[in-house]
């Protein structure tokens, strides 16, 4: 394998201002992120992208070298995903080297483990898309999920005549905290059109996901009772 681990770190932040950086229990919420990648991966390997002055000069406290700042069409809110992937990967490309297998680890996920992502590492094969970890999810639409029909009436999202929760099939969630992915697929086609995509399953505390003010005050009760 020849990683790249991706922390994508955008300046701006609607949910919660400068959340990247803002401090979780004594600690840029950044770096709980970088800390678990630099258990697993050397600082040679772990790109921080950010668009943020500010962002890049926290993330270096850590050791890491940060070899740029997004470009402005990167950095707005409609900038997607996707295209930041792409722009490391190649930036890298450009540096000489050429990543077969892309870490991506979102900033927002800091109870995720660098014991998870070495799992997350081992059902990973260059055959297959992507291995992304998710939890299983409370909102089962074959008993809890509905949508409204033409007439303005609820119905199930999955129709089935389940009578008890547990009965249902076992349904995920992406909770956005570990993402393995083949660059040669990336460069393919989009995420969203990945069909050889294998699940790795976390427990609820390790995929909190911050994106609210309530999601961090909830991280800060976490934090807090660990």
């Amino acid at each position: 394998m020849k990683p790249l681990v991706i922390i994508p770190a955008r300046g701006g932040s609607k949910g919660v201002p400068r959340k990247n950086i803002k401090l979780l229990s004594g600690k840029p919420l950044i770096h709980y992120t970088i800390e678990a990648a630099q258990e697993v991966f050397d600082n040679v390997n772990i790109c921080v992208s950010t668009d943020d002055e500010e962002i890049k000069s926290t993330a270096e406290k850590k050791g890491l070298f940060v070899p740029f700042l997004r470009p402005n069409e990167l950095a707005s809110d409609t900038a997607g995903s996707y295209e930041v992937l792409l722009h490391a990967v190649e930036y890298y490309e450009k540096q000489g080297y050429f990543a077969d297998t892309l870490i991506l680890l979102q900033a927002t996920s800091p109870f995720r483990s660098a014991q998870q992502i070495k799992e997350a590492i081992k059902l990973y094969s260059n055959e297959i898309d992507m291995v992304v970890s998710v939890k299983e999810t409370k909102s089962n639409p074959y008993y809890i999920l509905f949508e409204e029909d033409q007439n303005g009436y609820l119905k199930k999202s999955k129709e089935a005549s389940f009578t008890r929760r547990q009965d249902c099939p076992k349904v995920w969630e992406l909770n956005g905290a570990i993402y393995i992915i083949n660059v040669a697929s990336l460069k393919s086609k989009l995420i969203s059109e990945f069909t050889k995509v294998i699940k790795y399953e976390m427990d609820e505390y390790s995929s909190h996901d911050i994106d609210t003010p309530f999601d961090w005050q909830v991280a800060e009760y976490l934090s807090a009772k660990k």
